[in-house]
C-alpha cells in the first residue's frame, strides 16, 4: 500500500468519524420546521383580523363576498385553530426540553464518576481539577435556546387564551410562567411581560408599570404585540392610540392575506401538478416501456477510466475534509485572531460570510475534483455536460414539479418520527429573521446558484455516473443521494434530502445534461428562500 493510499485511508475514517458525530449530535437540535409551523401561524392570525369590507377582492363574480373569502382561506376559527398549534408546540419543546436537560444530567454525572476515579488514584489530583457538581451541571446552549422558545411560546398561549374568551386560562398560563422564575433560566423581561400581561386580562385594578409599553414592544412581535398594546391602550383610555393602531393592523393584516396565499400556492399548485405529472408519466411507462420518459437513457452507460481511489479522494478530501474540517478550522482561527463573531454583526454581514465561506468550499473541492481527473483529460463523452440545447428546462421544472409531491409526503412522515428535533440547516434560520432585501439577495445567490451548481456538479456530475462503475444505475442514484442527504449534517434531513437527491438523480440520468438537475436544485431552493422570507416578514 503506497502512502498516498495510507493517507487516504485514515482521512476516510476521519471523515466517516466526523459525518456520523454531526448527525448523532443534531439529534439534539431543534428542526426549523416547528419554527416555520408557527411563523405560518402567526401570518394566520395577522390575516384573521382583516376586515372582509378591507379585502381587495370584495366580491367575486358569483356572487361571494370577502368574508366568504376570507373564511374559506383561513378557516372558520383561525383563532382556535393557532391555540391548538401553539400548545402542540408548547408540548413538543417540553417534551425535547425535558430529554436535553435529562442528557446534561448523565453527563455530568459521567464527569464526576471519572474525577472519583482520578481521585482514588491520584487525589492531589483530583483536588487540582474542576469538581462538577450533578445538581448545577452546565447548561447547553440548546437548552438556552429550548427553555427561550418555551417561554416564548406559553406567554403567546396565554394571549391566543384570551383572545377565545378563556379569560381565566390565560391568567392562569401567565401566573403558571411568572413563578416558574425560580426553576428557568431565562426570566428577566419575559417574566416582566408575562406580570403586564396578567394585569391587562387579570386583576385590573393592579397598577401598570411604565415601562408596559417598552416591555410589550420589545418582547413581542407580530400579532401577539398588536394584541397586547391595543389592550393597554383599551386599560389606559388612550383612544388616538387605539385607533391608529387598529388602522395599521388592517393594513398589514390584508398584506398578510395576500401573503399568506403565495406561501400555500408555491407547495399548493407544485403538488396538485406534480401529482398529476407522477401519474401521466407511470401511465406512459406501463403503455411505452423503454421508450417511455423514465426510461430515456438508462440503457447508455458513462465510460469511467478512473477508479474507485479517485471517488473516495474527490469526496472526501475535496468535500469533506476541505470543507467540514479544514474550512471550518481556518474560519476559527481567523475569527479568534481578528476576534469577529459574524452573528454579532448583523443579518447583512452573516449573509456575506455564509456566501464567501461557501465559495471557498466550492472553489476548494472543484480544485481537488480537477485534479484528481487531471491525468484522465480530455474526459468521455457526456462527462459534466452543460447543453443548453435540448429540453433541460423541462426536464428541470417537471422534476421539481415531482419532487414537491414526493417531498411533502415524506416530510410528514419525517415529523412524526423526530417530532421538532434531529436539526436543521442554520441558514435557514437566519434567512426566516431576517428581512433585509440585501441579506435576502446574497442568501438567494448562495442558496439559489452557487449550492446548485456546486452540488449538482459533484454529486450528479461525478460521483453518480462514477458509481454506476460498481453500481447499477437505480443503486448508484440511490447511494449518491444518501451521500448528498447525510452531507447536509441534519439526520431529521436526511429523509427528505434523500427522495429530493433521488428525483436529482433521475432527471440527470435521463437529461444527461446538468443544467436539468442544477435548474431543480435552485427552483427548490429559491421557493425555500421565498417562503421563509414571506413567513418570517409577517411576524414584524
Amino acid at each position: 500500500m503506497t502512502i498516498k493510499k495510507i493517507i487516504l485511508s485514515i482521512l476516510t475514517v476521519v471523515a466517516i468519524a466526523f459525518l456520523a458525530l454531526s448527525l448523532i449530535g443534531s439529534w439534539t437540535q431543534p428542526q426549523i420546521q416547528s419554527r416555520l409551523e408557527l411563523y405560518q401561524t402567526n401570518l394566520m392570525l395577522h390575516a384573521a383580523e382583516l376586515q372582509p369590507e378591507n379585502l381587495a377582492a370584495d366580491v367575486a363574480e358569483d356572487g361571494t363576498d370577502g368574508s366568504s373569502i376570507a373564511q374559506l382561506a383561513l378557516g372558520k376559527e383561525p383563532f382556535k385553530a393557532a391555540l391548538i398549534q401553539y400548545k402542540t408546540a408548547e408540548k413538543s419543546v417540553q417534551t425535547n426540553l425535558e430529554q436535553a436537560i435529562a442528557a446534561a444530567k448523565e453527563t455530568s454525572i459521567k464527569a464526576l464518576n471519572k474525577t472519583y476515579q482520578i481521585a482514588e488514584k491520584n487525589p492531589i489530583t483530583a483536588v487540582s481539577s474542576e469538581e462538577p457538581e450533578v445538581e448545577n451541571y452546565q447548561v447547553s446552549a440548546a437548552i438556552v435556546k429550548l427553555e427561550a422558545f418555551l417561554d416564548e411560546i406559553e406567554l403567546r398561549i396565554g394571549i391566543l387564551q384570551a383572545k377565545v374568551g378563556e379569560q381565566d386560562a390565560a391568567v392562569k398560563s401567565w401566573e403558571e410562567l411568572i413563578n416558574s422564575e425560580e426553576r428557568r433560566i431565562n426570566s428577566g423581561e419575559t417574566l416582566a411581560t408575562a406580570k403586564v400581561l396578567k394585569s391587562l386580562w387579570g386583576d385590573r385594578s393592579s397598577a401598570l408599570s411604565s415601562d408596559s409599553e417598552a416591555l410589550i414592544t420589545q418582547n413581542l412581535d407580530g400579532w401577539f404585540r398588536y394584541q397586547a398594546l391595543g389592550k393597554l391602550y383599551e386599560v389606559r383610555g388612550e383612544e388616538s392610540k387605539l385607533a391608529e393602531l387598529q388602522e395599521s393592523e388592517q393594513k398589514l393584516a390584508e398584506k398578510a392575506f395576500y401573503k399568506l396565499a403565495i406561501v400555500a400556492a408555491i407547495p399548493g399548485i407544485g403538488l396538485i401538478t406534480g401529482v398529476g405529472l407522477l401519474i401521466f408519466l407511470g401511465i406512459q411507462r406501463l403503455i411505452k416501456g423503454k421508450e417511455s420518459l423514465l426510461m430515456q437513457n438508462t440503457d447508455v452507460a458513462w465510460e469511467i477510466p478512473w477508479g474507485g481511489e479517485e471517488i473516495i479522494q474527490v469526496f472526501v478530501v475535496g468535500f469533506f475534509v476541505i470543507g467540514q474540517i479544514a474550512l471550518p478550522i481556518a474560519i476559527e482561527i481567523i475569527k479568534r485572531l481578528t476576534n469577529i463573531q459574524p452573528a454579532s454583526l448583523g443579518v447583512r454581514f452573516q449573509a456575506g460570510y455564509v456566501l464567501s465561506s461557501y465559495l471557498l468550499l466550492a472553489f476548494g473541492g472543484i480544485l481537488v475534483l480537477y485534479l484528481s481527473l487531471k491525468s484522465f483529460l480530455p474526459l468521455p463523452k457526456d462527462w459534466f455536460k452543460f447543453d443548453w440545447r435540448g429540453g433541460w428546462f423541462f426536464w428541470g421544472l417537471g422534476g421539481y414539479l415531482t419532487a414537491v409531491p414526493l417531498v411533502i409526503l415524506v416530510s410528514l412522515i419525517n415529523q412524526q418520527i423526530w417530532q421538532g428535533k434531529g436539526g436543521s440547516n442554520p441558514i435557514l434560520e437566519i434567512a426566516l429573521q431576517g428581512q433585509d432585501w440585501v441579506a435576502l439577495t446574497l442568501f438567494f445567490v448562495t442558496a439559489s446558484i452557487a449550492a446548485p451548481i456546486f452540488e449538482e456538479i459533484m454529486f450528479r456530475g461525478f460521483l453518480l455516473p462514477s458509481l454506476t462503475k460498481y453500481l447499477p444505475m437505480w443503486g448508484a442514484i440511490l447511494a449518491s443521494s444518501l451521500l448528498f442527504a447525510a452531507a447536509h449534517l441534519s439526520i431529521s434531513e436526511v429523509l427528505p434530502l434523500a427522495v429530493l437527491g433521488t428525483v436529482l438523480g433521475v432527471v440527470y440520468t435521463r437529461s444527461r445534461n446538468l443544467l436539468s438537475s442544477i435548474l431543480l436544485h435552485s427552483l427548490w431552493n429559491g421557493g425555500t428562500l421565498l417562503s421563509l422570507f414571506l413567513l418570517g416578514s409577517g411576524v414584524n
